[in-house]
């Protein structure tokens, strides 16, 4: 979005992730659905702009009412009236269910005082994204991964991309409070990231990007904005911005030399 901008990604060293819509394709399918379930919750998931919450509202058929007075927490999830009844869709501590010990990815759904119901999802990882993990470890950064999802689906994604350190189930404060204590550590941290759950760390960090299915909150908290499915601009972002900041220093010398003779 500015020069200014492109020098502060030539100074990363640090790279964090999130994993939802980022090291993941961000179209989460969700599995086995029942049909009653799913009918119960859509008018709620229809009114959230989570990914979790988007595919829920895809897998009911037809139309369906939007929930009354609703509120979406970031982190958290959204709550409203459903048919005059107050109900939450969200994590499981959000809804009022306690020590899931999930496996999976899910989104929990229930009316106050009634029945919780689990749904489970599952989604893609980008078909580049160890690739971008490797090659953005030979250029010597450190990279981590932040997710609001449960451990053992963050810890499944680490696995396969190649990332040793990973945090789950943050919320956006804890997001933002971990970019802070990187830098902290004297890190200069780019921050990628999709979700409202990931503004303010994206806001905090020394650069951000996000790519162009991200939220306009994500948008406008990053420096720069990549379209398509590859991960790979990340890679190439960095590789540019270190490049620019090579030629400025070379022509910044040649110009000083030049004044010398």
């Amino acid at each position: 979005k500015s020069g200014a901008a492109l020098e502060r990604l030539a100074e990363v060293d640090h790279v964090i992730f999130d994993k939802t819509g980022v090291l993941t394709e961000g179209r989460p399918q969700l599995v086995d659905p029942l049909p009653a379930a799913v009918a119960m919750a859509a008018p709620l998931a229809r009114a959230s702009s989570h990914p979790l919450a988007k595919a829920l509202a895809a897998a009911h058929a037809g139309p369906s009412p939007l929930a009354d007075d609703v509120s979406e927490i970031p982190g958290q999830g959204v709550e409203g009236l459903v048919g005059g009844r107050k109900a939450r869709l969200g994590r499981a501590g959000f809804v009022g269910v306690k020590d899931t010990h999930a496996s999976e990815t899910e989104l929990w759904f229930g009316f106050e005082g009634g029945t919780k119901i689990r749904f489970v999802f599952a989604d893609q990882l980008r078909p580049d994204a160890a690739d971008v993990v490797s090659a953005l470890k030979a250029k010597g950064f450190s990279v981590e991964i932040l997710s609001g999802d449960v451990a053992a689906a963050v810890a499944s994604a680490a696995r396969a991309v190649g990332i040793q350190d990973w945090r789950a189930a943050m919320t956006p404060a804890d997001k933002a409070a971990t970019v802070r204590e990187r830098a902290g550590e004297g890190r200069k941290v780019l921050m990628v990231g999709d979700g409202l759950n990931d503004a303010a760390a994206l806001a905090g960090a020394h650069a951000a990007m996000a790519p162009g299915a991200a939220l306009d909150a994500s948008q406008n908290a990053a420096d720069l904005v990549f379209s398509g499915e590859r991960l790979i601009a990340v890679v190439q972002a960095l590789d540019v911005a270190r490049s620019a900041r090579g030629r400025a220093l070379e022509n910044f010398s040649f110009k000083i030399g030049r004044a010398h003779v």
